[in-house]
């Protein structure tokens, strides 16, 4: 068994991960990154080392002030910033969902995410494990859900018109919790006073 471990079989792992993974500090400047990374990147990690996240991933904000990264406006509301400041902070970040756009190839792109963040300390430095899960595909998917513009059905890769809490249990496991928002509820206790009304009328017409 120990001829498998060791730094070659963590290196191993890291790169096989499918999301990109970066280690960062609470600048967000890389210390590492996978092979998913790089992939992205089209960029060997060396040449992204202490470099911050917004400069490698070429975002739109990472050149709008002299400083860069970080330090324009736009950068306060930075999900992966924020994330690896919360982390700093003793707190885990997971899958916090965000819209990156970036430059590639002289062209906007526009990627949604899923942000996730948590810290570590080597060899007594602080140091973040930053996870981007790229999930554009899926949200493409929802943006393309055919749905009844009458009964609200939604109709599925069988062909089947299903009721949307039904879908959405079978397709993303997600549960509904039913409630009345403000102007529902007051419709229906108008109508419930309706029905309380006519019941009185009918009965006073009973001789």
């Amino acid at each position: 068994m120990d001829e498998i471990r060791g730094l070659d079989m963590y290196r191993a792992v890291f790169d096989a991960l499918p999301s990109l993974v970066f280690v960062v500090d609470d600048d967000v400047k890389i210390y590492e990154c996978n092979a998913a990374a790089e992939n992205l990147l089209r960029a060997k990690s060396i040449s992204v080392l202490r470099k911050r996240a917004g400069q490698v991933l070429h975002c739109l904000h990472a050149t709008e002030v002299p400083e860069g990264c970080g330090r324009a406006e736009f950068c306060r509301d930075c999900v992966i910033r924020n994330a690896v400041g919360d982390a700093s902070r003793g707190n885990r970040v997971v899958r916090s969902r965000t819209r990156l756009e970036i430059v590639r190839d002289g062209a906007v792109i526009e990627i949604f995410a899923l942000i996730s963040a948590a810290p570590f300390i080597y060899r007594g430095k602080p140091l973040f494990l930053l996870v981007v899960e790229d999930i554009s595909e899926i949200a493409e998917l929802r943006q393309l859900i055919p749905i009844c513009s009458v009964c609200k059905k939604v109709r599925d890769d069988t062909e089947s018109w299903l009721r949307l809490e039904s879908y959405f249990k079978d397709h993303w496991d997600v549960d509904f919790t039913h409630g009345l928002c403000p102007d529902c509820h007051k419709a229906e206790l108008a109508k419930l006073h309706g029905r309380s009304k006519d019941r009185k009328q009918d009965t006073e017409k009973q001789p």
